[in-house]
């Protein structure tokens, strides 16, 4: 029996790995899972009142580019967050969650051939894995470009080589970013819209974590490409319900991107992709809709992070997200240390990473989710301190 060779030489995802690590080794204490980022807030209570009210849709096969009050709500949703105006249903497509638009998105839009050779992917290092599946399927080279300490946690696309990013078909960015929980400002925006449209490469924007910050509110890459008058079918922009609303289960998202490239990605989706059922989007309509759950999710973060300030120091506080980046002088070893001493599951920041030329970004550090109620997360935060160097 053949089976293809470019999946064989994979990095292997995170949490398999995680598991063969902490294989057959007793917690040393009540366990607390802080390595995956699921979120546990309580979701709004009219969630399954919504998916109950409209079950008898359960029994109809879904519309694959959206139900009018959806797209209606997600427009609403996009303008009241970002100023974000002038779209309609061609502008945007429902998502099963973010990650299946994050890989159709790569096999609807990327070239065979870029300047008559074979097209590279950027992606930041560390990175979410399925960044990378979407290229490995057409055979496209995924280059890593390292998100470090030296550049604020976002990777550094100006310093690429420019034949290099002549060569380039997309860049994946995510802000804020997982796992460091970096913003891009507006100007970081402007100018890799700048490069794209000067090298003329997508930007797919992983804008999941937009309604998780703790200082100024993300931006969407959308909005800038709007402001800039460039032009937005370079950017396909990704949102997903499992993080502001805490419902991961739910597998609800959304892309919005310039109408062109839209129509390459609805087209491929209505051959490949699973419509959003029904029910499930309408349901996600009352959520894109409604603000004060949204509000109240992202002040149950600020308070951990409050505690993150008092007990680790207010430098590891992240911009956006709910994971802590922290450095260790081993991100295995401190993972095997907490998982025997105290039963804390963290997860090795190398297993993030790809290797480089410069070596693991990820090496270093653990990723901690403070996912789990605060009761919980603060005395963990006391035991985890005094592992970081």
């Amino acid at each position: 029996m053949q089976y293809p060779e470019r999946f064989s030489a994979l990095l292997g995802y995170p949490f398999p790995r995680l598991r063969a690590l902490l294989q057959d080794i007793p917690a040393g204490g009540d366990p607390l899972y802080m390595s995956l980022g699921e979120p546990k807030h309580a979701f709004p209570d009219f969630v399954m009142d919504e998916i109950t009210k409209h079950q008898k849709a359960f029994n109809n096969y879904p519309k694959n580019n959206g139900e009018p009050p959806l797209i209606d709500a997600i427009m609403g949703y996009l303008s009241r967050r970002f100023g974000i105006e002038d779209i309609d249903a061609g502008n945007l497509t429902p998502l099963n969650g973010t990650r299946e638009g994050l890989y159709l998105a790569a096999l609807a839009l990327l070239p065979e051939r870029k300047n008559g050779k074979k097209p590279i992917l950027l992606a930041p290092n560390p990175f979410y894995q399925v960044y990378m599946m979407g290229a490995k399927t057409l055979g496209i080279e995924t280059q890593f470009i390292n998100a470090t300490a030296e550049n604020d946690f976002l990777p550094d696309f100006e310093n690429v080589p420019s034949s290099t990013l002549d060569q380039t078909c997309a860049v994946f960015l995510c802000s804020p970013s997982n796992p460091q929980g970096a913003v891009a400002d507006d100007q970081y925006l402007k100018n890799l819209i700048g490069l794209a449209e000067k090298h003329d490469f997508l930007i797919f924007a992983d804008e999941c974590y937009s309604e998780l910050y703790y200082g100024d509110a993300p931006n969407s890459a959308f909005k800038i490409a709007q402001d800039m008058g460039a032009d937005t079918n370079r950017i396909v922009a990704f949102h997903s319900l499992s993080k502001r609303s805490n419902l991961p289960g739910l597998r609800s998202g959304f892309a919005i991107a310039g109408k062109d490239t839209m129509a390459k990605f609805q087209q491929l989706r209505s051959y490949a992709g699973a419509p959003v059922a029904t029910p499930i989007q309408l349901a996600s309509a009352a959520l894109w809709a409604d603000e004060p759950h949204v509000e109240a999710n992202r002040a149950q973060y600020a308070e951990k992070m409050d505690d993150v300030a008092e007990i680790l120091g207010k430098q590891y506080v992240p911009d956006g997200g709910f994971f802590l980046w922290l450095p260790v002088e081993d991100g295995e070893k401190v993972t095997l240390d907490l998982w025997k001493t105290h039963g804390i599951e963290v997860l090795p920041g190398g297993y993030l990473a790809a290797d480089t030329a410069q070596g693991n970004p990820g090496k270093n550090y653990i990723r901690v989710a403070l996912v789990a109620d605060r009761a919980l997360t603060k005395p963990a935060l006391t035991k985890i301190k005094n592992y970081i160097v």
